[in-house]
C-alpha cells in the first residue's frame, strides 16, 4: 500500500473512537519489529523519525526502508517526521518522500510559532503532505535524557487553540496536558478537565507525546476524549536495552560468528512485543480494516 496522510490516517481513528501508535523507527531492527507487530494485530501504524536523531541516523536511508515495506504490506502506514525543529530538516523529509510532518515550534514565542508553523503547512500542504504543530510545550527531552516532568506553565493555553490551528493551518495538534518525554520523575498527572475543553474547541485531532509510562488507564481516558495519536518511543528503547543486558549476562553467551544477529533478533522480538502491547491498549488492533 502506499503510505497515507496523517489526516486520512487520524480521522479514521476518531470516527471508530481508537488511537494510532505513532513508534519511533530508528534503525532496520525498529522498523521491522513496528511492521511486524502491525501485521500481527492488523493495526495502522505511523513510523516517527525525530530530526534530533538525525546526527546518528541518515533520514534519506530510514524513509527509502520505510517506503519499501510500507509497499509490500496491505496496511495503511504513514511516515512521520517527528519535532521537525529546522526548515532544512522538513525539506530533506519531503524529499524523501514523508506522508507527514511534526514542526515543533513550542520552544518560540507564540507569534513567531505561528508564523514558522504557518510557513512549514504552507511548503507542505503544496507537496500534499500534512502538518501537525505544537501548542504549549512537552516536557522532557526529545533528545535523549531518560526522565523528563511536565510545567504546568508550558501546558496548552485552552483560550489560544483555536487561534492557533486557524491561523497556521496545520492538520493535526499536540497538546501538553502532563505529558513528558522519557520515562516520568514520579506519577504522571494528565489534565483531562484540559483536554476536555481541548476538544471542545478543536475540531482538528489531536496529539499525545510522551507516551511510555503512562498507566492504561490514562491512555484509555484520553482516547475517549479525543487524542488520535499517541507517540511512543521510550519504552520501546528501554525494552531492547534491557534484552541486550539480559542476553550478555547470560550464562549461554557465546562467542560465535552469528551471536550479533541472534541477539538483534531477540532485541527486534522484545521491541514487537512492546508495540504489540500499546497497539492493544490503544485500540488499533483489527481496526487496518477501517481504512478500506
Amino acid at each position: 500500500m502506499r503510505l497515507i496522510t496523517l489526516t486520512t490516517m487520524l480521522a479514521t481513528a476518531k470516527r471508530h473512537h481508537f488511537a494510532v501508535g505513532a513508534f519511533n523507527a530508528i534503525d532496520s531492527h525498529f522498523v521491522d519489529a513496528i511492521f511486524a507487530a502491525a501485521q500481527t494485530n492488523n493495526s495502522p501504524i505511523i513510523l516517527n523519525f525525530a530530526e534530533v536523531h538525525a546526527r546518528l541516523v541518515n533520514i534519506e536511508d530510514i524513509a527509502a526502508y520505510v517506503r519499501y515495506k510500507a509497499s509490500k504490506t496491505s496496511l495503511p502506514v504513514t511516515l512521520n517526521l517527528d519535532h521537525g525543529l529546522t526548515i532544512p530538516m522538513v525539506e530533506r523529509a519531503l524529499d524523501s518522500g514523508f506522508s507527514s510532518v511534526m514542526f515543533d515550534g513550542s520552544h518560540l514565542s507564540y507569534e513567531e510559532n505561528i508564523r514558522q508553523t504557518a510557513e512549514v503547512v504552507a511548503m507542505c500542504h503544496a507537496r500534499h503532505v500534512c502538518v501537525e504543530g505544537e501548542l504549549g510545550a512537552v516536557g522532557g527531552d526529545e533528545g535523549g535524557a531518560l526522565e523528563g516532568r511536565a510545567d504546568v506553565a508550558c501546558y496548552t493555553d485552552v483560550s489560544l487553540a483555536q487561534e492557533y490551528v486557524s491561523m497556521t493551518g496545520v492538520d493535526a495538534l499536540a497538546v501538553a496536558i502532563g505529558n513528558s518525554h522519557g520515562r516520568y520523575k514520579g506519577k504522571p498527572e494528565l489534565d483531562f478537565e484540559r483536554l476536555q475543553a481541548l476538544s471542545s474547541v478543536v475540531s482538528t485531532p489531536l496529539v499525545l507525546h510522551g507516551g511510555s509510562g503512562l498507566s492504561d488507564e490514562d491512555f484509555r481516558r484520553a482516547i475517549q476524549l479525543g487524542i488520535t495519536k499517541i507517540n511512543f518511543f521510550t519504552g520501546m528503547s528501554q525494552a531492547a536495552l534491557q534484552t541486550i543486558e539480559n542476553r550478555l549476562q547470560s550464562p549461554e553467551l557465546n562467542h560465535k560468528y552469528d551471536h550479533y544477529l541472534l541477539l538483534m533478533k531477540d532485541v527486534q522480538q522484545a521491541i514487537s512485543e512492546t508495540v504489540t502491547e500499546q497497539m492493544r491498549i490503544f485500540g488499533s488492533h483489527n481496526k487496518a480494516g477501517c481504512y478500506e
